[in-house]
């Protein structure tokens, strides 16, 4: 135990692995303020900002073990983010059971739609057709909502390499869209 501040994440969360909760705290200290804007321009609701915080640290806690790579903020930002997305749907849930049956066939939220799209429809498809690098950029920076930044850490890799995959994996994926649903436009009407 001890003051762990001048240790990278990764090493933090060796330590929080090992049931230190000095270095769990200093992951909180470091990490707390960004993670609580970003998830707040996402959630007007404080109370559920706060929730889905306390939950991320948590899950930090209970999970640190399973952690691989130095850098903590895009693996941070991953719980967070599904938290606030569970979160979400419990409430939706619990909404729907107090407003009885005939909510029961509410549409789902946009968030819901836009998920159910990338996982099963068109563009699901299509990002199945580009390379993995291409696609773990893509969910990293669109999906996840990272930085370039952040995204670089969580991958691996440099930030140069972040912004040409994404740009290469976007001309990919219009191309890849292009072939599931041809468009009119470009052609005669």
């Amino acid at each position: 135990m001890g003051d762990h501040r001048e240790k990278d994440d990764g090493a933090l969360l060796r330590a929080v692995a090992a049931g230190d909760q000095a270095a769990l705290a200093d992951l909180y200290d470091r990490h707390a303020g960004w993670l609580h804007a970003r998830l707040a321009r996402r959630c007007a609701d404080p109370e559920v900002v706060r929730e889905v915080l306390q939950d991320t640290f948590v899950t930090v806690w209970r999970s640190a073990s399973g952690h691989r790579g130095a850098e903590a903020g895009g693996w941070l930002w991953t719980i967070a983010a599904r938290r606030l997305v569970d979160t979400r749907r419990a409430q939706e849930r619990t909404a729907r059971v107090a407003s009885g049956p005939e909510a029961a066939a509410a549409v789902p939220s946009a968030e819901d739609r836009v998920l159910a799209g990338l996982e099963y429809g068109d563009v699901g498809t299509a990002l199945d057709r580009i390379s993995p690098e291409l696609r773990e950029v893509l969910r990293a920076t669109v999906v996840d909502g990272l930085t370039t930044r952040e995204a670089a850490r969580l991958l691996g890799i440099p930030e140069g390499t972040v912004k040409s995959r994404a740009r290469r994996a976007r001309t990919e994926l219009r191309a890849a869209l292009a072939q599931l649903n041809p468009s009119p436009l470009g052609g005669p009407a």
